[in-house]
């Protein structure tokens, strides 16, 4: 009975981070419009409100799980809990979209603590036979988030103002992380070090790849500014891949990577999120711009294509348990890919929600298929002693995909099409969801390369993990 409570709180509590970290992304999704007009942003100024949290949140990931294994996972998750309610009041208070823009920065940097650490102390409190359910409900609570996230979005721009989108966060993360504090177990990795250098060439080198693709259309593709950032990133992140084969701590140790479910299954993901990111940025704003619906009217329409999240992502996690990740990553892909196929041939500028009907719920199913077993398959591969790294990559991998899955499909929407009309908004979103559409098919092939069934035990016995691992009750 009090290990059955104990797991009710380790469930609920884990579960309020995953819902505020991912409702974030994507009530911001909702007011982009609303931001646009009220801030004087530009297209660029919006790429950035939506990836200056994400290419945060994904740089930290890993940082933020050594920190959380060394200090300790439930005591460090209940400070990004803290940290992220009050970086959303900032948020809140941003009077330009400049400073709008650095508090998102601060506010992804809680969110990594609080998703990959959620992630590792969920995991750690349930045996491996059964991690694929916990997983499954922890992506349906993620799901719920993403059901409600334009829903909500659009209620509190249509209702109040774009600022309350934040508010909500501020009272929900003081309150739970007392609670954290009180009633989740911590759990500690003695011998945990941060690879300083290794997080500032990941950090620096995605950076200069993120920045060359937002600022390609406005500065031109062959300019130097463009060329060199670009060349820049690519440095960086091969002295990042030079450095981590020799580090004493690295960031990214090798041995995960030649575990072919964490490879391969981190790759299904990564393209997993750059498909669903784009789906996020583009669908609220094509109701709005081309439909003529209000942010809430949009918010509603949009459960057709969110809520298969909380139905299918639970049932996937539970049937990954019996039959392995892979058929379900390989044919969730390539359903999304066959709904963005669908969805980008019948858009045009007399759209009715009924065209958008079978789309949203075809693709809602194949990605609810795919999200919870990419994790899964990641975290099944690895021992427990690594779980909190291995969430931490998988998330670092998840975030990046969706700032690169914006980055490029934005890219190919400036290219093809723009705001000044409803039809000009057709023609570079069609260019935008084929590009998905690509990213999803590419992610279906990586799932092709994981394991047909995990195994039990992937890299060490239950007594190494005990010798390596010293939990101690809060």
């Amino acid at each position: 009975m009090k290990e059955n409570r104990r797991l009710r709180w380790v469930v609920v509590l884990t579960a309020v981070g995953s819902f505020m970290a991912a409702l974030d992304t994507l009530v911001v999704a909702s007011a982009l419009s609303t931001i646009q007009r009220d801030l004087g942003a530009s297209l660029a100024d919006l790429e950035w409100t939506v990836n200056a949290y994400n290419l945060s949140f994904a740089v930290l990931l890993v940082p933020a799980a050594v920190l959380g294994d060394r200090l300790g996972r439930a005591r460090t998750y209940a400070a990004g809990l803290a940290l992220f309610a009050l970086a959303s009041a900032g948020c809140a208070l941003a009077g330009s979209v400049g400073a709008l823009i650095g508090l998102r920065v601060l506010q992804g940097a809680a969110a990594a603590a609080v998703m990959t650490l959620g992630l590792a102390l969920l995991t750690s409190a349930f045996p491996p036979e059964r991690r694929g359910t916990a997983i499954g409900l922890f992506s349906a609570v993620t799901g719920i988030a993403v059901a409600c996230g334009p829903l909500v979005g659009g209620a509190v721009v249509d209702g109040l103002a774009w600022q309350w989108i934040f508010w909500l966060n501020v009272p929900v993360g003081l309150v739970a992380a007392p609670l954290v504090l009180r009633h989740v177990p911590e759990v500690r990795v003695p011998g945990s070090r941060l690879d300083l250098t290794g997080v500032a060439l990941l950090a620096t080198g995605v950076l200069g790849l993120v920045w060359s693709l937002v600022r390609g259309e406005t500065a031109g593709w062959t300019s130097v500014e463009v060329i060199g950032m670009s060349a820049l990133g690519l440095a960086l992140l091969a002295g990042f891949a030079f450095w981590e084969r020799r580090a004493a701590h690295p960031l990214l140790p090798p041995r995960l990577l030649r575990r072919r479910g964490f490879a391969s299954g981190n790759l299904a993901s990564g393209l997993t999120m750059a498909a669903l990111f784009a789906a996020v940025f583009f669908y609220a704003q094509l109701m709005q711009v081309v439909m003529g619906e209000s942010p809430l009217a949009a918010g509603v329409r949009l459960m057709a294509w969110t809520g298969t999240f909380i139905v299918v992502a639970p049932l996937a996690g539970t049937l990954a348990d019996r039959i392995g990740e892979r058929p379900l990553v390989v044919a969730g892909l390539a359903i999304q890919a066959a709904a963005m196929v669908w969805f980008a041939g019948q858009v045009s500028t007399d759209l009715t929600y009924l065209d958008t009907l079978g789309p949203f719920v075809v693709g809602g199913i194949g990605v609810s298929l795919a999200l919870p077993c990419g994790q899964s398959a990641v975290l099944s591969a690895v021992a427990d002693r690594d779980v909190a790294t291995a969430s931490g990559v998988n998330g670092t991998v998840r975030q990046l995909g969706g700032v690169l899955g914006i980055a490029v499909t934005v890219a190919v929407f400036g290219a093809r099409g723009g705001y000044a009309s409803a039809a000009d908004f057709v023609a570079g979103f069609r260019a935008a969801l084929l590009a998905a559409a690509a990213m999803s098919l590419l992610g279906a092939l990586a799932g092709l390369a994981l394991p047909a069934r995990r195994s039990a035990e992937p890299t060490q016995t239950n007594e190494e993990t005990n010798d390596e691992i010293e939990a101690v009750a809060a």
